[in-house]
């Protein structure tokens, strides 16, 4: 498990958040529905070359939830933005995920954030994305807040184990549902869908080709269920000098499937 031993204030709300290794900074964003968990068995690997920051967006996982919260990607970068200057970064390599992608490249196009490479993967940019599960709790989200913990807890492992492209182990699943269960992380679970809006991504859909000034490449698991390869054939296209690296027998949650993919993308900006 990663330690995030340290707190942010962010307007008022904790963020947590951890650093390891030494050299030129990398901060990795991971995406919903997970943790900065998700980088643990990567992070380890890239110490001897970066000093890593890793962070749960507010909202998730060891972050505060609490009712009435902004956990939208309308104030992610933002949190990022101000993160960033905590760790006093000029710039960093940057390595995001899922919603983490869309993180980082608000950040990058709308705070400025000056990024040295950028590796992303399985990432929510282009449309559509928001699934019809999705919609549907937009609809009713008081409703699934206020479910059974046992009826949850089924929807909950069964949406995690759709991001994978063979079953999660029971460790690996544990890591991911902890943050989402008990009366404050149900209702967490639930906000944090609430609030998906494509707006956040079409905010910045004419400004994406302007991530081709720096290094970026591209990552799609070949078996994502949740944002097909096509997307990821289409975004490198548009914010990429290099083609898509497609990965096999790797679903949406590529830090589960393919770990070693993710380390082998990281260890060419060493080479280059």
């Amino acid at each position: 498990m990663l330690v995030l031993d340290k707190r942010f204030d962010y307007h008022g709300q904790s963020v947590a958040w951890g650093s390891l290794g030494s050299g030129p900074p990398l901060v990795m964003v991971h995406g919903t529905p997970f943790s900065s968990q998700v980088w643990r068995k990567i992070a380890p690997l890239l110490t001897p070359h970066w000093t890593i920051y890793v962070f749960d967006l507010l909202g998730y996982g060891r972050s505060e939830m609490a009712d009435g919260q902004d956990v939208s990607l309308g104030v992610q970068n933002e949190l990022l933005a101000a993160l960033w200057q905590h760790w006093e970064i000029e710039s960093a390599d940057v390595l995001c995920h899922d919603f983490g992608g869309a993180t980082a490249l608000r950040a990058h196009l709308l705070n400025g954030l000056h990024f040295r490479s950028l590796t992303i993967f399985d990432a929510v940019v282009l449309e559509p994305w928001g699934s019809p599960f999705v919609q549907h709790v937009r609809k009713h989200e008081d409703a699934f807040a206020g479910m059974p913990a046992y009826a949850h807890a089924a929807l909950l492992e069964a949406y995690l184990q759709s991001a994978v492209a063979r079953p999660m182990d029971p460790v690996a699943l544990g890591i991911y549902a902890d943050p989402w269960t008990g009366e404050i992380g149900q209702a967490a679970f639930y906000r944090q869908i609430a609030q998906m809006d494509v707006k956040y991504t079409r905010e910045i859909a004419g400004d994406l080709e302007r991530l081709r000034q720096m290094p970026v490449q591209v990552l799609w698991g070949e078996e994502d269920n949740w944002l097909p390869v096509a997307q990821g054939e289409s975004l490198a296209s548009l914010i990429s000098e290099t083609a898509l690296i497609r990965v096999k027998a790797a679903g949406h949650l590529m830090q589960e499937d393919a770990p070693e993919a993710i380390v082998a993308a990281m260890m060419r900006h060493q080479i280059t």
